[in-house]
């Protein structure tokens, strides 16, 4: 852990957002779009994190207390109102407290999680590996030949194919799993226990 603690804005959604994960956002509620440009302005991430309780719309929501930085890739602003936002998942973060804004907007006192450290991927594991690489591949090369340059990959630019965590978390990403579930894993301290559980997975439903 690092001992750096700061408040930092958070957008509550039913989904679980891990590091380096990109995630597409559409904005389109006042506090969020408030809360969005300010952060472009001042050139700093903010907090997604998995609703406990409560909805993404209207009220304010109970949010899980392990959740993802954000950094805005690019955005863009085709239609008035709405502000589309292409995201990427930065480092993880455990909250300590929250506070609700006058707009309704929450904020949350952080303690920051320090980032995996690279593991290799053991040959144990180099199935699943292997078996993501050929999906990225070919949702990749559909998505292009279909969409062209209009094609929003939902993976990120670099890939790295021979580190069990960056591996674990794109598994953790795209398997159909309940979101308690996708909570759990991100929670995981020990990027190795977080492949295990994925490798138990694709394993038992014969993926690999």
């Amino acid at each position: 852990m690092t001992d750096r603690s700061d408040w930092i804005p958070l957008f509550p959604l039913n989904t679980v957002l891990f590091p380096d994960g990109i995630l597409p956002l559409r904005v389109f509620e006042t506090r969020y779009m408030d809360m969005v440009r300010d952060c472009m302005k001042r050139g700093i991430p903010f907090g997604i994190v998995l609703i406990r309780s409560g909805v993404e719309v209207g009220g304010v929501a109970e949010p899980e207390d392990i959740g993802c930085m954000a950094h805005i890739l690019n955005w863009d602003a085709e239609q008035l109102g709405v502000l589309l936002l292409r995201t990427q998942g930065g480092q993880r973060f455990r909250i300590i407290e929250t506070r609700v804004c006058a707009d309704n907007h929450i904020e949350a006192r952080v303690e920051m999680i320090d980032a995996d450290q690279p593991m290799p991927i053991t040959p144990l594991h180099a199935a699943a590996a292997r078996a993501l690489e050929l999906i990225v591949d070919d949702i990749t090369s559909r998505g292009e030949v279909e969409t062209g340059y209009a094609f929003g990959n939902p993976f990120p630019a670099h890939f790295h194919y021979d580190d069990a965590g960056w591996v674990a978390n794109r598994w953790s990403e795209i398997l159909p799993i309940p979101l308690q579930a996708k909570q759990r894993l991100l929670a995981l301290n020990d990027a190795h226990s977080r492949m295990t559980i994925v490798h138990q997975y694709l394993q038992q439903h014969h993926i690999i």
